[in-house]
């Protein structure tokens, strides 16, 4: 990376300090960057002051006496609504008098987007540069009467005299009132005037106008805790933090404009996530519309559970509730939906959402109904008649206790042993060494995963048990429930099931709490009860966590911005500052993990700022709805139902360690790399999203998967005499190697075809092989279409002989477009060929034609697509038999006008010698004339009469006969079907070699494999038949896989072989172009193997593309999820406020232990490109 990168260009930077004073002061624009008249300043400082001057009249008429507060609030809030109410009315009109009025636009791009035309102070364009306005009508209602309401109860909280009360004393009461009564006016600018572009954006676009909201939400928290202040007394804890508060009032611009706290939609989420998962024992939710359901759901528990008054029905509801929402309710009522309507439809249902494949059967039922009698069982046995007051060392719930530290430290072992690294250090001593094949590896991962059988059972069915039994015999639940019991304990009961792994160590850490201070009076044990302590070690875990992941995430960000040679001349100062200001530097993470915000290194420099805090998934969309779909995501769509199977057994055995919500992993396999986040934990599921990163690697993108390369050859690909226990030599990097998954999926190879492709002998050798490539498609199409005409019609009768007419004058031949051709018997169309090779009178033919030749006497055949071919009550149609099997088709003839059809010649039919010939007959549009008759004949001496024979002899087209090698016999033999063959492919041959006959150069060989043919007389022929185009097409490809076949295995040497090779490529082959649908067709539908032909112009050589499908290792690792989180919120800062989306930006640059690159194209389009992204997947985890 060049040192020269600018983190922000000329242009950006003087728009983000435009940008920023504006965001600080709540909306006005007082650094324009160009000219503007004083009074637009003026203008934006008065509308800025207005609320403080309304509410100065209500303040100065309380300190005289003259009014209480209460009416010096109804005051000043009813001032400020009717000057709201103006000023949204002004800007309306402002706004639809200046639309009327048409503007020339400036060439200036930049210009047009900054500048303004100011004409007076009062004309349409300064007030609606002044005054927006809002896009709805009802906002403008709802936000002037906030703005009223707001200044109302700002004016009655910053009163002089209440300040003093508060803190005892007037020292600081003028400060607080000054820069409260400016933290006020930041907030009505920005709702009722001009809305500040905010720090904290969330959403890329602010449909409903709810970031104007965003400052007074918080204004109003505020001052509802001084209102409770006021009306509750006698609390000493709001008392303080009514007086903590009043202070941190006047700091709310400067974290406003810090970007610390969030937008109201963020805010609304996050607080949901953390409630749910900490307060009431859930799970971050895979979609916003789950987390609000559960939420509401889990919420109606608790509050239900303080309402029951028996403690048996306490505990049997906790336990009952507690394990049915930890189960995916809404997966399983999906599927038992759509199986009801399926067998009421009588048939399958096909719209089962992603992951369903799997459905849930009745064992499964059965299995979480057993589960559930068993634990409402154990809890009401033990509590009824095994809970004691007393808490001793020797008590029943104490040695449950001892039980649960077994298990955490058994399970502790069988989950690390199944990572390739203990603690991401240590190599695993029991992890394969060596894992480059799927077959090795998979021998030498056996044990490993009857391991994996012992953790999932002592994980899903032991723990949970002994969990419930020590909350059964907990005294707590005893006598009267209160707030906190119910709180405390149906978080408790729940988490057993929804994440057990977690439950199992909060438990076991309150247990050896309890035990170690059975004998002490201190706060933990007097005032808490167990429900409590479980809620606070829940918190405490979740945040050490952070705090050590954020820490990790600071100083490898440090050393890497040191380390880096490129970066240590432009760093060198900030990372002295981080060292010298290293305590600051733990405030602001120890902030950010207590928000559970993301730690923000701006520009991922050094430099860290605390993130406002965000859902899990980091962004507003629906998960999956967004991609930057290309040609490359077939790729990942093909491997997602393996991928998720391989992924479903890892994540039983414990591979990847603790699956959070939130965690994230990458894969890597060639050229892709998988990115994985885990979204919803619950009993026996998770819900993962699956996104693929482009394959066209860039320099950055390069240099990163690299990175990834060695860090994953370092773990996996190890000597038999290595170490036992060697060191991650990559601990430093973000990502922890994991273990490998056996994925079915294509592996890609690209080969030069230099000295195939251009080799005269090869060339040579195609043409033969392309003339029996055509027979071979042509024949085996024929023979698949006469088996589906014979299941479609396999109630009629077997045709006893079939008449092919013979042509007349040689004449050029007619188009004729589809509703003009019609026939004597539809049922039979498909028996009959316009046309035979020779323009010779028939009366010339040899011998054994002149015994085909059937002319019938007084049948006068009408001209097909004439009037009189319809009519079936003609005398000259009547007298041929209802059931017979003769079609007469003209062609060659010109075209008869109606009213001429009773001058109509006879036409002379022929009929196969073979009874059977009709079911190998081509369509008759195909065996049409349009090469002269001497080069016909000249190239039919090319076909291979052989082969064509071979070819007959070994079709299996007729299941219904019973001496099928004798009916292939006669049709070997049958001439005037070989005629047809002979012309059909010949014409194709013509058509894409060139009539010349010359030897085909590599290039014409690319152009028409590419579909682009030779002009020739039989060009127009071709491709007006759609369908012959497509098979001639897939001849010559099969031919130039053939070639280059041969030239690499050796020659083919029989008839045999080569039919067996041609087989091959119809069954197990695509050949075609990657372009193609029908390429994504055949790698959505698993085909073996793909081949491509191609053309590299850099290098000036042919090349050839082969995917071949197999079971291939992925290796995965772990990711820092605080890295990833902290990244992906510069990337929101950086895009959506900095509007920074330069290409070459210093932020996007490759950063080899951060993995910056791919972590930024990780990220939810439109700020990142991932080229596939799944829809929530479930996973079962059983």
């Amino acid at each position: 990376m060049s040192p020269d990168v600018p983190l922000l260009n000329d242009y950006k930077k003087d728009f983000f300090l435009k940008r920023f004073p504006q965001t600080l002061l709540g909306g006005p624009r007082l650094k324009l960057g160009y000219c503007a008249p004083p009074y637009v300043y003026i203008h934006q400082i008065v509308l800025f002051l207005m609320p403080w001057v309304l509410g100065g009249i209500g303040t100065l008429l309380y300190q005289l006496g003259i009014l209480e507060d209460y009416y010096t609030a109804a005051l000043s809030g009813g001032l400020m609504l009717f000057t709201a109410f103006v000023i949204q009315c002004t800007g309306l009109y402002a706004r639809n008098k200046s639309a009327t009025v048409e503007r020339m636009l400036s060439t200036d791009i930049l210009a047009e987007e900054d500048e303004h035309e100011f004409t007076s102070c009062t004309s349409a364009e300064t007030i609606k540069f002044l005054i927006p306005g809002k896009k709805y009508i009802a906002n403008m209602v709802f936000h002037s009467v906030l703005a009223g309401l707001m200044c109302g109860l700002g004016t009655w909280y910053l009163l002089p005299n209440r300040i003093t009360l508060l803190y005892g004393s007037a020292r600081g009461t003028g400060l607080l009132f000054f820069f409260g009564w400016m933290t006020l006016c930041t907030g009505e600018y920005s709702l009722i005037v001009n809305t500040a572009i905010e720090t904290a954006t969330f959403q890329t676009q602010d449909t409903y106008e709810i970031i104007p909201l965003m400052r007074p939400l918080y204004i109003f928290f505020f001052v509802s805790i001084d209102l409770l202040y006021r009306f509750m007394v006698n609390i000493p804890a709001l008392e303080q933090m009514n007086q903590i508060l009043h202070v941190l009032f006047i700091f709310l611009p400067f974290l406003w404009a810090l970007g610390i706290l969030p937008p109201p939609d963020a805010l609304f989420l996050w607080a949901m996530e953390q409630v749910l998962e900490f307060g009431l024992g859930g799970s971050s939710m895979s979609t916003h519309l789950r987390l609000l359901i559960m939420f509401i759901i889990s919420a109606g528990t608790a509050i239900t559970s303080y309402f029951i008054p028996s403690t048996v029905g306490v505990v049997l509801f906790m336990t009952g509730l507690g394990f049915l929402l930890s189960l995916n309710l809404s997966e399983m009522g999906f599927v038992f939906k759509h199986s009801v309507t399926g067998h009421r439809v009588g048939t399958k249902s096909k719209a089962l959402p992603s992951g369903s494949e799997k459905q849930f059967t009745w064992k499964e039922c059965l299995f979480y109904l057993i589960i559930l009698v068993f634990a409402l069982l154990e809890s009401i046995l033990l509590h009824h008649f095994a809970c004691c007051s007393q808490i001793s060392k020797n008590s029943p719930q104490a040695i449950v206790g001892y039980i649960l530290m077994t298990l955490l430290i058994i399970l502790w072992i069988l989950r690390e042993i199944q990572s390739v690294y203990i603690f991401g250090i240590f190599r695993n001593p029991f992890y394969p060494k060596d894992v480059q094949t799927v077959t090795l590896f998979l021998e030498k991962q056996a044990r490993l995963m009857k391991i994996g059988v012992l953790r999932r059972i002592l994980l899903n069915l032991v723990s949970p048990f002994a969990m419930i039994a020590f909350l059964s015999l907990d005294s707590s639940l005893q006598g009267l429930h209160s707030v906190s019991v119910s709180i405390g304990f149906t978080r408790a009961f729940r988490m057993v099931w929804q994440n057990t792994e977690n439950a199992l160590l909060e438990t076991v850490i309150v247990s050896a709490v309890q035990l170690l201070t059975s004998n002490i009076d201190i706060w933990w044990n007097r005032s808490l009860n167990t429900g409590i302590r479980l809620l606070l070690v829940g918190i405490m875990r979740d945040r050490l966590i952070q705090f050590i992941s954020k820490l990790q995430f600071a100083v490898v960000v440090l050393l890497a911005s040191w380390m880096e040679k490129k970066q240590r001349k432009s760093t060198t100062t900030l990372c002295i500052l981080n060292i010298v200001f290293s305590p600051f530097v733990l405030v602001f993470i120890v902030f950010s993990t207590l928000l559970s915000s993301p730690l923000l290194p701006l520009f991922t420099l050094p430099l860290f700022l605390v993130g406002f805090p965000r859902p899990t998934q980091s962004w507003p969309g629906v998960v999956g709805t967004a991609a930057c779909v290309c040609a490359d995501t077939v790729y990942y769509y093909q491997m997602i139902p393996s991928l998720t199977a391989a992924l479903q057994s890892a994540m039983v055995a414990g591979s990847f360690g603790l699956l959070l919500p939130g965690s994230h992993y990458l894969g890597r396999f060639q050229d892709r790399l998988i990115w994985i986040m885990i979204l919803e934990r619950g009993y026996t599921y998770c819900y993962i999203s699956i996104k693929g990163l482009e394959l066209q690697e860039t320099s950055c993108h390069t240099a990163e998967a690299r990175r990834v390369d060695e860090v994953f050859e370092g773990a996996f690909v190890q000597e038999e005499y290595a170490k036992i226990c060697s060191i991650n030599g990559h601990f430093g990097n973000v990502l922890t190697p994991c273990t490998v998954l056996p994925v079915k999926l294509y592996s890609d190879a690209r080969n030069v075809l230099s000295g195939i492709i251009d080799s005269h002998d090869n060339l040579r050798e195609f043409k033969g092989d392309l003339v029996k490539v055509l027979v071979w498609i042509l024949v085996q199409y024929c023979s698949r279409r006469s088996s589906m005409q014979e299941n479609v019609h396999k109630t009629e009768n077997k045709r006893k002989a079939s008449l092919i007419i013979l042509p007349g004058l040689n004449t050029s031949p007619q188009t004729r477009s589809p509703e003009d051709t019609v026939s004597l018997n539809s049922e039979a169309l498909g028996d009959w060929s316009d046309d035979v090779l020779g323009d010779e009178p028939t009366t010339k033919k040899g011998n054994e034609e002149k015994d085909q030749l059937k002319v019938l006497q007084s049948i006068n055949l009408p001209l097909p697509g004439s009037a009189e071919s319809q009519m079936v009550d003609d005398h000259s149609i009547g007298k041929v038999p209802e059931n017979s099997l003769y079609k007469a088709v003209i062609l060659g003839y010109p075209a008869i006008d109606r009213g001429k059809q009773e001058d109509m010649a006879y036409i002379p039919l022929v009929e196969f010698s073979c009874s059977h010939s009709h079911l190998l007959s081509l369509p008759e549009e195909w065996t049409s004339n349009c090469l002269p008759n001497s080069k016909m004949r000249e190239m039919s001496l090319l076909f291979p009469e052989d082969w064509y024979q071979f070819v007959l002899r070994r079709l299996e087209c007729f299941p219904s006969e019973e001496n099928v090698p004798n009916v292939l016999e006669e049709i070997a033999k049958d001439r005037v079907l070989k005629d047809f063959y002979v012309h059909a492919v010949m014409t194709c041959y013509f058509s894409l070699l060139g009539v010349d006959d010359m030897d085909p150069g590599p290039g014409h060989i690319l152009r028409v494999y590419s579909g682009v043919l030779p002009w020739s007389s039989a060009q127009d022929w071709l491709t007006e038949k759609p369908e012959l185009f497509q098979l001639t097409l897939k001849a010559f490809r099969y031919t130039l896989k053939l070639m280059i076949d041969k030239a690499s295995l050796g020659p083919i040497e029989d008839f045999k072989e080569l039919a067996n090779c041609l087989e091959e490529y119809e069954s197990d082959w695509y050949i075609g172009l990657v372009s193609d649908e029908k390429w994504k067709e055949a790698v959505l539908q698993e085909k073996p193997y793909l081949f491509s032909l191609g053309y590299d112009p850099n290098m000036g050589v042919y090349t050839g593309r082969v995917l071949t499908l197999q079971e291939f290792l992925i290796q995965v690792g772990k990711l820092n999820a605080e890295a990833v989180r902290g990244q992906w919120a510069n990337l929101s800062w950086e895009l959506l406020y900095a509007t920074n989306d330069d290409e070459e930006r210093y932020s996007i640059q490759a950063h080899p232990l951060l993995l910056r690159n791919l972590t930024v194209q990780a990220a939810d389009p439109p700020l990142g490109y991932p080229i596939y992204s799944s829809k929530p997947l479930h996973i079962h985890l059983y």
